[in-house]
């Protein structure tokens, strides 16, 4: 789970930015976080398991711009009400995994 669960709530509500600003502002974020981590972990370590890390960068290059366009399609009330069922489903997903 990352940080975009709390970050995106707290930048909405305490801050007052509107639900797309939050969400381009914590995903900015986590793309700088990302890129920084990968350039340290590149040189530090010589095996790479690209494997594991091609997929999951594939689907961010991906999914980047296709979620902008449905961003764009769908409103903020809406955006803020799939935000709180994905972050329900996350949590109970969470909670089961660590009862089990």
């Amino acid at each position: 789970v990352g940080g975009g669960f709390l970050a995106v709530p707290a930048l909405v509500q305490l801050l007052g930015m509107r639900m797309r600003a939050a969400v381009g502002t914590s995903l900015l974020v986590i793309t700088v976080n990302s890129l920084a981590a990968l350039a340290t972990r590149a040189g530090a370590v010589a095996d790479l398991d690209w494997a594991v890390v091609g997929p999951f960068t594939g689907a961010a290059v991906l999914g980047a711009p296709a979620g902008k366009r449905l961003a764009g399609r769908v409103s903020g009330d809406a955006l803020q009400r799939i935000f709180a069922v994905v972050l329900l489903a996350v949590a109970a997903f969470m909670l089961v995994d660590a009862v089990a």
